[in-house]
């Protein structure tokens, strides 16, 4: 038993009682996703593998030995300056793919060179694998972790790791990939592979090589680069010039930078370091890193209960639904989803003034932060009101009223559109909820959506009405600020920004709902119509504006009797579902002249081909 007169442990700054690792630990387990790594060659070093460079020393040397047989010194004179002997024998400069190109001219030839350099040798499975730390951060994609991996590898290893334990990355190796590729998001994990692949003659290796990155390339790094924060492992910074001046012109990081230096630490990390105010963890290599990261990560796991996720809520959502008994634990669910958003909403995480950073980078960062928030309870809202008849719509219908409420109170300093996009939660769960009444054939839930709760700007003289006005799309979200952040891939803008991405970003909720793209988007179509009609229900010239969608297209508004609005005209009768529901005060000539003035906008100022 220890001495009652023992001291204690000695006090130290907190700065002090943070360790590095700690710190990084922490950070990591509290944004799961929210963390890039950005892997060198170091990582890579305990597995055998060779850098790329390796290789090309290697190839190097064995070409100067088969070139000059009887000089025994050849081949370590052509390693010890491959650059220096190439160009002496050549008249091309040295890089990977012309090396590749001369040495295994052919595709099979080429495959065979190199998998000697990064391929178990046969019979030895543990050769060349992949290390304590590959395996390690494959653990921590699998927990959620860690979804984007910046490499500047040719190897394999981490996509080999990551297949051990069941997951199939996306990856990139080529800039060509990038077109195609799923939103970093949606992805489990994304492995960028930023000098190529090794079986690719298109890597960048050389000095020259890696002087720039291509367009595509480039715009992709620097969107993580922005948007994520970064855990540094074995890579230098003394050849790749790109992707330190990419470092180097990120705007202030959002999230902190970690750097784990092995060995000696080169001048272009200590400036990177010192500009970015980066954590340095020092003495550590790769596998020590990361086996260290996914200890400590797990034991905090054991100290906090984790955030209950989409699909495991979903599931619970459909067990509670039909069940009378299990009404409160569906109240909570949802209750729980919302308080996710509202938790978030404050200015240290979605600010309303722009500080350092330009209001269109705010705006931006914003609306992505806004959604992530959102996404538990958007899959909640679509799979529950799909589903639902109309037992539990207090439930929806309380989840909206919260998240108008959000803009309740109005900060002191505040940038117009930053502080309007507070309500854009209410909107993604309006929409939500719309969207799913239609395909669930229960447009009554619409009446009251659109209606309720009334709301006006605080310390306003405006009139308070319903989610119909105040959250019409166009006064949430500021369109030159949506243009910035979201175009068509051949970088046009759209014309109905507003509209376009709201159909984008809530298609994956209603993946289990409506497997069909074409049916959700004639569902959201006809939801924006509907919302567009309450809209122009006023005498009010300044509120009468409607949700100006994809639905004023001519292929869905229609030609004379083909298309949703005729739809709609047929429909106009006194049992009309929206009208027994009591929208439009149930009174059908109200809703008729709604339409009429809907036309009428529509054709004076929203009309598309």
């Amino acid at each position: 038993m220890a001495s009652e007169n023992a001291p204690g442990p000695v006090p130290v700054p907190a700065g002090g009682l943070i360790e590095p690792p700690m710190a990084m630990a922490l950070n990591v387990h509290s944004s799961p996703g929210v963390y890039a790594l950005l892997l060198g060659a170091g990582i890579s070093i305990a597995s055998g593998v060779k850098t790329g460079w390796g290789v090309v020393q290697d190839i190097v040397g064995k070409v100067a030995a088969v070139r000059d047989p009887d000089n025994p010194d050849a081949r370590a004179e052509a390693v010890a300056d491959p650059e220096k002997w190439w160009e002496a024998n050549t008249s091309e400069p040295l890089g990977y793919s012309a090396l590749l190109a001369a040495a295994a001219p052919k595709p099979a030839s080429r495959q065979a060179m190199l998998a000697e350099y990064f391929e178990p040798e046969d019979g030895q499975d543990d050769t060349k694998g992949p290390t304590a730390a590959h395996r390690a951060i494959a653990q921590l994609v699998k927990r959620g972790s860690v979804r984007v991996i910046l490499t500047t590898n040719f190897d394999r290893l981490t996509e080999r790791a990551l297949q051990e334990v069941g997951i199939s990355p996306q990856v990139v190796s080529r800039p060509e990939h990038i077109k195609g590729i799923k939103p970093l998001t949606h992805s489990q994990v994304t492995v960028i592979k930023l000098h190529g692949d090794y079986a690719d003659l298109e890597q960048r290796n050389t000095v020259d090589e890696l002087e720039t990155y291509p367009d595509e390339l480039q715009q992709l790094l620097e969107r993580v680069l922005d948007e994520y924060g970064l855990i540094v492992c074995g890579w230098s910074a003394d050849w790749d010039k790109a992707l330190v001046r990419a470092i180097e012109g990120t705007r202030s990081r959002r999230y902190p930078l970690f750097w784990s230096q092995y060995g000696r630490f080169s001048d272009a990390a200590r400036r990177l370091t010192a500009q970015h105010d980066a954590v340095v963890i020092d003495g550590k290599n790769a596998d020590e890193l990361f086996t260290d990261l996914v200890r400590r990560v797990e034991a905090l796991d054991h100290m906090t209960t984790a955030p209950i996720t989409r699909d495991v809520a979903v599931v619970q959502l459909k067990r509670a639904l039909p069940a009378p008994l299990r009404r409160i634990e569906l109240f909570d669910l949802v209750d729980q989803a919302v308080t996710q958003i509202t938790d978030r909403s404050t200015p240290e995480h979605r600010p309303v003034s722009t500080g350092a950073a330009s209001w269109a980078d705010t705006f931006g960062s914003n609306v992505r932060g806004y959604r992530a928030d959102s996404d538990v309870l958007l899959h909640l809202l679509a799979n529950g009101v799909f589903h639902d008849d109309g037992t539990h719509d207090h439930v929806w219908q309380r989840a909206v009223e919260r998240l108008v409420r959000m803009r309740d109170t109005t900060p002191g300093y505040y940038n117009e559109y930053l502080e309007e996009l507070r309500h854009l939660p209410a909107l993604l769960a309006t929409w939500t909820i719309g969207v799913a009444a239609i395909l669930g054939r229960r447009e009554k839930l619409l009446a009251s959506t659109l209606y309720r709760p009334e709301w006006t700007i605080p310390h306003s003289s405006l009139p308070r009405r319903g989610p119909a006005w105040y959250l019409n799309p166009i006064r949430i979200l500021n369109t030159d600020g949506l243009h910035d952040m979201h175009h068509a891939d051949n970088g046009n803008k759209f014309h109905y920004p507003q509209s376009n991405w709201l159909k984008e970003t809530l298609r994956e909720p209603f993946r289990l709902v409506e497997p069909s793209d074409v049916v959700y988007r004639e569902a959201s179509s006809r939801f924006e119509l509907l919302a567009s009609m309450i809209a122009m229900d006023t005498d009010n010239e300044f509120l009468a504006e409607p949700w100006s969608g994809e639905f004023f297209s001519g292929y869905t508004w229609g030609f004379d009797d083909n298309g949703l609005a005729a739809v709609i005209t047929m429909e106009l009768t006194d049992t009309w579902p929206l009208l027994r529901a009591g929208a439009f005060g149930g009174q059908l000539s109200r809703a008729q002249k709604a339409l009429t003035a809907l036309t009428e906008w529509r054709n004076q100022y929203g009309r598309r081909p």
